[in-house]
């Protein structure tokens, strides 16, 4: 597999299957997520992102913002297929989710990560709080990174 890709906001119909087509594979199909719980009503009003390399998609993530707080957006359904990890994918989507919220004026970002990903968010500036809770089954922690216009 290539370690080109790009990133992209969502515009078209087919974009968005592949972002589900991800999340199938990687929640569904490799996590056990049942699949009524993977996909929600907050799919409609997301910005949503994929990434896409030469064969294909490679990974997705959502934004979803007036959820929590105001001025604060959440990130959500972060997912990278099995044989596009360690090529820079998530970061890069994060980054991309960030960019939008920015754009949006939005001052901060949280999600819930699951715990074993808790170092990834880290890495990319995120603070832990909370304590730990389930989610689908699998634990998870609530994550933040606050967003300046510098970053």
């Amino acid at each position: 597999m290539s370690t080109g890709f790009e990133v992209r906001v969502v515009e078209r119909s087919e974009d968005l299957e592949a972002c589900f087509a991800v999340r199938r594979e990687v929640f569904v199909a490799e996590q056990g997520v049942p699949e009524e719980l993977e996909y929600d009503a907050r799919d409609a009003g997301a910005l949503h992102v994929l990434a896409v390399g030469a064969d294909g998609p490679l990974g997705t993530g959502r934004l979803l913002t007036g959820i929590e707080e105001d001025g604060v957006g959440s990130l959500g359904r972060l997912a990278v297929l099995k044989a596009a990890r360690g090529l820079g994918v998530g970061v890069a989507l994060v980054r991309a989710i960030e960019d939008a919220a920015r754009e949006r004026g939005l001052t901060a970002v949280d999600l819930h990560a699951q715990t074993h990903a808790l170092g990834f968010y880290e890495r990319l500036g995120y603070a832990a709080y909370g304590p730990e809770f389930p989610d689908a089954g699998i634990a998870h922690r609530a994550m933040r990174r606050p967003l300046t216009l510098a970053d």
